[in-house]
């Protein structure tokens, strides 16, 4: 998506030879505009899938995916890293580590919204190892609902993660395909 690929360039900041900081229009701070173009483009990607189901972590995942449910016309679920305190209901629940904090979280997701019969699409904001995608589809497994495919915004394709969600079956589409960072730059694929 060249869209994605020029904001990566002008206002990504290459932290080292495998971070990217783009805290500035895809994490911290939002770009809508560009939200709605990566959600209109994974529609286009998965049109014809019959999903149910968008399903993501937060935070980070959660305004691409309702972008993408917009288009869609699904409803959209975020796995959470906490329990809340009003929460009584039965959990879905696996561990995912995250490679950018170095540390790992219980993500959970009330039985109430993933059903046997979803078809679920997965959408998370970066791929590195294949952690929290990986930890995504062990919640859909769990509610015996169907992985349709993983949308990725940014994949970094010099990490094993996408190589390990396709040896497991899955279809993933990324939106950007980082194959190197050089000197300060990013280098698509």
């Amino acid at each position: 998506m060249d869209l994605l690929k020029k904001r990566i360039q002008s206002d990504g900041q290459v932290l080292n030879d495998s971070l990217l900081k783009v805290d500035s229009f895809l994490n911290q701070q939002m770009d809508p505009q560009l939200m709605l173009k990566m959600g209109e483009e994974f529609a286009k990607r998965f049109q014809g899938e019959s999903i149910t189901k968008i399903l993501t972590i937060e935070s980070s995942g959660i305004a691409v995916s309702i972008m993408t449910g917009l288009f869609l016309n699904v409803p959209v679920v975020f796995a959470r890293k906490k329990k809340s305190v009003v929460s009584n209901e039965a959990l879905y629940c696996t561990k995912v580590y995250s490679f950018t904090k170095r540390e790992s979280n219980d993500i959970i997701v009330s039985k109430n919204f993933l059903q046997e019969d979803d078809k679920v699409l997965i959408i998370d904001d970066f791929l590195a190892n294949g952690e929290a995608a990986t930890g995504l589809a062990t919640i859909v497994e769990q509610a015996k609902a169907k992985v349709i495919g993983i949308g990725i915004v940014i994949e970094k394709a010099f990490q094993p993660g996408a190589q390990k969600l396709m040896q497991a079956g899955y279809r993933v589409e990324s939106l950007a395909r980082i194959g190197s960072f050089s000197n300060g730059q990013v280098n698509f694929l």
